[in-house]
């Protein structure tokens, strides 16, 4: 093998020997040297793919140089891309300004796209947050609760309940199974629920309610957290928003709620659900922007009040309790330091007239800030010439609004001495406010300090006839988000109900009540809030194919938010319904508040009323609770009306036999559908459904002879069923009969198992079911006939069969076993005899309506009896 290598390396050398230089060294490299080299050579070359190559032959054939091409793109520096393309002289001032003006421009769009993309991304990232979130508690709420069993009902009682169509699938999609409530918000609960039912008994005697104030007064009366003070507020602002008020004029007779009493239930309906741009809508959003600041007006007069008692010494308010001298001392303590004004106060007459006039302006008092003025006028129009009568035609006008020739002069001294000037910055707002000046500016410094004061600037100086009024407000606010007020959605330990707060200033109701729906802690409030809207008709409801199962909020593009009221009831009625249908029945009444929404929306909420009636009868507990829910009847046979019917005009059903069929008649068939036999009957008979009764009666017991407990409760329903319709001769027929031989049936099985064979014979014999007496033309008969029997009695042939036969074979051992003479004996063993004689023959022409194994065991028990 070597010798073969070194003749090859010598042959290899002779192939170059004519082209060896002798001045040139030889090399002489091993195998190993030469891979080595021959890899670091190939390493040195640019890594090219094969797709690169065939695409560089692809473009070569087209005469396009792309390694060129690639070359002058490595080398290109985008850094000169947006210098001007001749050089510009030192001399050029406005080539140069151009140039500045024009890499501003790109550098503001640049900044502007990635500003954009990168909050695309944080609402994208926070909307899918929260929708998971919400669609994880929808699982869990179905389940059973939260994760690590917290509360609820277990997941198998759920699924029992589901197992059947009907009824079964729909609880099954909005399950009854809940976390259960903690003790402060069972106490929430219970001092709302007092309220919603008070609401309701006044809907029924056709009188109006004051139903925010009272919710507001039961917030109040729970434990003043920071949450819970800001539910009480925003519950203040709107009863300001809807003029709702606190008491409502006592009746001096009976109709004189007809005359005298303001109708709150629906009040505000026509306007809100209708145009927009109609003079009605326009009023209305005046009259919310005007609610919401008188609001924001009574919390600032409690903070000058709190702040002046706070500190005496610095407010030096002395005996005068005015309002004005209050503001005086609240001013003192904000901007009066070591003997000086702040900055930029400007005084009149030795005091900060401007920060007095905006400050009782900004408390509401109009009528005090016009006498303050109208006593220091030749001060004020040495400083600022007729500022005094714009003023007073100011604050007399109706809606704080001025002429056009008065805002016009405002609008001249405003140019002139204040934009770009260092005025006293509550004069500045004062012009502003009596002019609605600038309103692109919507900051005011040392005005405008915090998101209270900052809001209520904003709606006072709202124009409806210009710049969009109430809704454009509401698309600046929308676009500051929850964050901008509250902090991140989901974040612990901050006060709830601001962001909803701001919303409810801007008449965005629906978000509102989402907003606080979306928080743990405020979903009950949210429940109440939407009811309380709806009763004033400030809520536009969502139509059933638009709602969602994971937020009751629907938003589209082409028309205005709406809510899913009857999403947000259920999911907060469910928590209770089984242990407490009385209180989830007062919710479900709300939900025909909305039953005037117009494109069929209104019939929907009907609907879904009665249908959630219906869930909340099946599914609540029985007992008298239960029979106080639907009604019954007493021990004479007289009928009581329950609770649903006694309500049954909140639900929009006017007569008895719309009653009957919407609710007592389906819900009986729900009720038949989950197996809740009993209840299903009940039901049934309270509609006077007495045909359906018997029907019912048969086939329950039918399934009930057959079991070895039965049903104690249906028995005993069904005696009282029965003896009430032969009294009064109601139902009459195939299926009342048969109800009676099943009863019967039951009872000859009692008395057997209790030990007394010969009265369960005795019970059997005297139906004439089965033919005992040993006549074959009787037996045939009874055979033939026995397909006209109910389909009960025939699906529990072998049933009553095997009942005599055992009945038979005890009373056989009975005699047997007995002191009795022979004589007797025997008389009495030949009749049990011919008694299973007759028995084996019927059930022998009866054998194909059973199993072998049942005939088996008859004619066995019979040999034994012969014997």
């Amino acid at each position: 093998m070597a010798a073969d290598l070194s003749s090859l390396l010598t042959s290899s050398k002779a192939l170059t020997s004519h082209l060896s230089k002798p001045d040139l060294p030889s090399v002489n490299l091993s195998l190993d040297q030469i891979e080595a080299q021959s890899r670091r050579l190939v390493s040195k070359r640019p890594r090219t793919g094969g797709d690169n190559d065939r695409a560089n032959y692809l473009l070569a054939q087209a005469h396009v140089d792309a390694p060129a091409l690639g070359a002058s793109i490595a080398h290109f520096n985008p850094s000169t891309t947006f210098s001007p393309l001749s050089a510009l002289q030192d001399t050029d001032v406005s080539g140069f300004l151009r140039q500045a003006h024009e890499q501003n421009l790109i550098s503001t769009i640049e900044e502007g796209r990635r500003q954009t993309q990168a909050e695309f991304y944080r609402v994208l990232e926070e909307r899918g947050r929260r929708d998971w979130e919400a669609r994880k508690k929808r699982v869990f709420e179905e389940l059973g609760g939260r994760l690590g069993g917290e509360g609820g009902t277990s997941l198998g009682m759920s699924m029992m309940e589901g197992k059947k169509g009907g009824l079964g699938r729909s609880v099954l999609g909005a399950s009854t199974s809940g976390p259960a409530p903690n003790m402060h918000m069972q106490t929430k609960m219970l001092a709302y629920d007092h309220v919603i039912a008070d609401l309701n008994a006044a809907r029924l005697r056709g009188e109006s309610y004051p139903v925010i104030h009272a919710l507001e007064d039961a917030t109040r009366s729970m434990n003043q957290d920071p949450t819970t003070q800001q539910i009480a507020q925003n519950f203040s602002l709107l009863s300001k928003i809807t003029k709702e008020p606190a008491t409502l004029p006592p009746l001096e007779h009976p109709s004189a709620h007809i005359l005298n009493t303001p109708l709150f239930e629906r009040k505000y309906a026509r306007v809100y659900l209708g145009e927009g741009d109609s003079r009605e809508s326009v009023g209305l959003r005046k009259q919310i922007a005007r609610g919401a600041m008188q609001a924001l007006e009574e919390q600032y007069w409690d903070v000058i009040e709190k702040t002046v008692q706070a500190r005496p010494m610095e407010a030096r308010l002395g005996g005068d309790p005015s309002i004005t001298n209050r503001v005086r001392a609240f001013l003192l303590v904000r901007y009066y330091r070591g003997g000086e004004w702040q900055e930029r106060i400007e005084l009149v007459g030795g005091q900060p007239l401007w920060a007095k006039l905006f400050f009782l302006v900004r408390t509401g008092h109009m009528q005090e800030a016009l006498a303050e003025v109208t006593q220091q006028q030749h001060l004020v129009e040495r400083h600022e010439a007729s500022f005094v009568s714009h003023f007073r035609v100011w604050v007399e006008s109706p809606d704080q609004s001025l002429p056009k020739a008065h805002r016009d002069h405002l609008q001249s001294v405003y140019n002139a001495h204040m934009l770009h000037s260092t005025s006293d910055p509550f004069k500045l707002a004062l012009y502003k406010l009596m002019g609605k000046l600038d309103p692109g500016r919507r900051n005011v410094p040392l005005v405008t300090t915090t998101t209270e004061d900052w809001l209520w600037y904003q709606l006072a100086m709202i124009d409806e006839e210009q710049l969009g009024g109430l809704g454009a407000l509401a698309e600046v606010l929308l676009s500051y988000g929850e964050r901008h007020f509250e902090g991140p959605a989901g974040q612990k330990g901050v006060k709830r109900g601001v962001w909803a707060g701001v919303l409810l200033m801007v008449g965005e109701f629906e978000r509102a009540v989402t907003a606080l729906w979306e928080h743990e802690e405020t979903e009950i409030e949210a429940v109440h809030m939407a009811i309380a809207l709806a009763y004033h008709g400030l809520l536009r409801v969502a139509p059933r194919a638009e709602t969602s199962d994971t937020t009751p909020l629907v938003l589209s593009p082409v028309t205005s938010p709406a809510l899913s009221l009857s999403t947000l009831i259920w999911r907060y009625v469910r928590q209770f319904v089984r242990i407490d249908a009385k209180e989830a029945l007062q919710y479900i009444y709300c939900i025909p508040l909305s039953s005037d929404q117009g494109d069929g929306v209104g019939r929907e909420q009907l609907e879904t009323a009665w249908d959630l009636i219906r869930r909340t009868i099946v599914l609540a507990n029985t007992g008298p609770a239960w029979e106080e829910l639907v009604g019954g009847f007493r021990a004479d046979g007289t009928r009581f009306s329950g609770l649903i019917e006694q309500g049954a005009t909140l639900l929009k059903l006017w007569d008895s036999k719309e009653f009957n069929e919407q609710i007592l008649v389906r819900a009986a068939r729900q009720a038949e559908e989950n197996d809740r036999i009993a209840e299903a009957i009940k039901l049934y008979n309270l509609a006077g459904e007495y045909g359906t009764v018997v029907a019912c009666l048969a086939q329950a017991l039918g399934n009930s002879v057959a079991s070895a407990q039965g049903d104690k409760a249906l028995e005993q329903t069904a005696g009282e069923i029965l003896r009430h319709y032969e009294r009064t001769n109601k139902a009459a027929g195939k299926d009342r009969e048969a109800v009676v031989r099943l009863l019967r049936i039951r009872e000859a099985m009692g008395a057997k198992e209790a030990g007394r064979p010969e009265v369960a014979l005795e019970i059997m014999e005297g139906m004439e079911l089965v033919p005992l007496d040993g006549d074959v033309a009787k037996i045939t008969k009874r055979a033939e006939e026995f397909k006209d029997l109910h389909e009960a009695l025939q699906r529990n042939l072998h049933t009553y069969l095997v009942l005599v036969v055992d009945a038979l074979a005890a009373a056989h051992q009975k005699v047997k076993n007995s002191v009795a003479p022979e004589a007797t004996k025997k008389t009495q063993l030949a009749s049990l005899r011919r008694k299973s004689r007759s028995l084996i023959m019927f059930a022998g022409m009866l054998k194909y309506r059973m199993s072998p194994d049942v005939y088996s065991y008859l004619a066995r028990v019979d040999v034994e009896i012969a014997l």
